[in-house]
């Protein structure tokens, strides 16, 4: 295996970490998103209950102040999480771009030991017709 066809190696393993650690932030953050229309159906649902019952709607004001520190809470988390989902997608980019380089490097180094080897070839059959030539003279 050549220098070329490992980094070809090491890189691809890169973009499979990081593409893993891209699909764990992506699962955090669709798993945020969930709490947060939970909290919302959690929300709606207490409301028709207030409007239904009057004392529920004396309880119904402490739940509204702690529902919205609970989705402030929330949100918070998913803007933290599209931070490093961000973050995260740069770094992958990155990684696709330096596999890509690698790949065209070890590309090119296969394509020069062919011209190479074809070449060689070439100047083997050369030889060969001369020396036919010079001995059919």
């Amino acid at each position: 295996m050549s220098w070329a066809d490992s980094l070809v190696k090491l890189s691809t393993y890169e973009v499979e970490v990081l593409q893993k650690r891209m699909g764990e932030i992506t699962q955090r953050r669709r798993d945020a998103e969930m709490r947060l229309l939970m909290l919302e159906a959690e929300a709606e649902a207490e409301a028709a209950n207030a409007r239904g019952d009057a004392e529920a709607g004396w309880y119904h004001i402490g739940f509204v102040e702690g529902l919205r520190a609970r989705r402030a809470a929330i949100q918070a988390q998913i803007d933290e999480i599209a931070v490093e989902e961000q973050g995260a997608r740069d770094a992958l980019n990155g990684a696709f771009e330096e596999q890509k380089k690698y790949e065209q490097v070890a590309e090119e180094i296969l394509l020069a030991r062919r011209r190479e080897a074809a070449r060689r070839e070439a100047a083997v059959m050369d030889e060969m017709g001369l020396r036919r030539a010079a001995a059919g003279r």
